[in-house]
């Protein structure tokens, strides 16, 4: 007796010590933006966030969609004219000069890659005439195009504005969807380019620490940096182990330091924790009586350890990762029962056996018709000779 009592204490004191994790917890990362999300590239999946839907100011970050508006709408080629609006811009530039004549590349790639606003402005005047009507025209773009909606920018560049704002989920989805076009890759990737101006010929750089190597992350493929004195240190970054590719936005950090180790911390989170998977074609998946099927194969991303799904009644269905966070969804197809497959067959049957049947009887009509009139003729004809 007194050994079954020692054995049944020692497996209560195993059970107090182990410490109690939430869901929740386990996913709590040590960042210190005040604002982040790290999405799957691809699939646009949702990895980790932290108030990525409040309202932010993104700085320079700003210039992502702008260059993506200007590489979809407009002619790299073209030739755009400076005004004297863009030389005047204050913050980073490129050193444009009133009336110098850029192509337009030339100008998104001094606006990407050194931050350039006065390229930025010279960009939105040379697309759409102002920069008003070009914030008026860009915020439709990234509604329609890119499927964003707690985003309202005034300028091209970012310069800080009560009414410029957007939030780390928007700017990772609009990081995504432009980071998908080559031209964009490019620049966003590229660590240094010749710049040949009429009033300046040097070397720029990008001002991203981990693009140039000087915050080292061999997985980096691009990034763009931010920072004014309200929005403070914003960060943009792209990354590509050979297995998943990964988006990570940080905003509001106190110092740049901290946006670096942030997108650290973040991709190794991501690169540690998920994986990609394929529902395959035809999969069933029931919500009650239901049931839903994708119609073709379909990428998705879930936790190494796996995940749960789930459909609702719409055919929508969630993966769900450890934590009860909905990763990704994907809309699937109803798979109607063979019984209203059948139905729907003998309806089509009888229908087109009604349209036979009709179609029957205006052919006996007309052959009827025709005789009679034939049959009107001759005896017409008879009675005529004999007249």
């Amino acid at each position: 007796m007194k050994k079954i009592f020692i054995i049944l204490i020692s497996y209560l004191l195993i059970f107090m010590v182990q410490p109690k994790v939430s869901a929740e917890e386990i996913q709590q990362l040590n960042i210190k933006s005040e604002a982040a999300a790290l999405l799957d590239t691809d699939t646009n999946a949702v990895l980790y966030t932290k108030n990525a839907d409040a309202k932010m100011y993104p700085a320079s970050l700003t210039k992502i969609a702008t260059a993506i508006y200007a590489i979809e709408k407009g002619d790299l080629n073209s030739i755009a004219v400076v005004s004297a609006n863009a030389v005047r811009q204050d913050g980073t530039r490129v050193y444009l000069v009133e009336g110098e004549q850029v192509p337009l590349k030339k100008l998104i790639q001094g606006m990407l890659i050194n931050s350039g606003n006065d390229a930025a402005v010279a960009i939105a005047e040379h697309l759409d005439g102002s920069v008003e009507k070009f914030s008026e025209n860009i915020n439709e773009y990234l509604k329609k195009k890119i499927g964003v909606n707690h985003t309202h920018f005034t300028n091209p560049s970012g310069l800080f504005d009560e009414n410029h704002y957007t939030t780390a989920m928007d700017l990772a989805l609009i990081t995504n969807y432009a980071v998908k076009n080559l031209v964009f890759a490019e620049i966003f990737g590229a660590k240094e380019l010749v710049w040949t101006g009429q009033a300046w010929n040097t070397t720029i750089k990008s001002h991203h620490l981990m693009v140039t190597g000087d915050f080292p992350y061999p997985e980096v493929t691009g990034g763009k940096t931010g920072y004014t004195s309200l929005s403070k240190q914003t960060l943009a970054t792209t990354a590509d182990n050979g297995e998943l590719k990964l988006t990570a936005v940080v905003l509001k950090s106190d110092h740049k330091r901290d946006k670096y180790d942030d997108t650290s911390v973040l991709f190794d989170f991501g690169f540690k924790d998920f994986q990609h998977t394929t529902l395959p074609k035809g999969q069933i998946f029931k919500n009650g009586t239901k049931e839903f099927y994708p119609e073709k194969d379909v990428l998705i991303t879930e936790g190494i350890s796996g995940s749960t799904k789930k459909v609702n009644s719409d055919g929508v269905l969630s993966v769900v990762g450890n934590n009860g966070q909905v990763i990704q969804t994907v809309q699937l197809k109803l798979n109607e029962p063979e019984t209203e497959n059948v139905a729907k067959m003998e309806m089509k049957s009888t229908k087109q056996k009604q349209d036979v049947s009709l179609k029957d009887k205006y052919l006996f009509i007309g052959i009827l018709i025709f005789f009679i009139a034939a049959l009107g003729v001759v005896v017409g004809r008879k009675w005529t000779r004999k007249l």
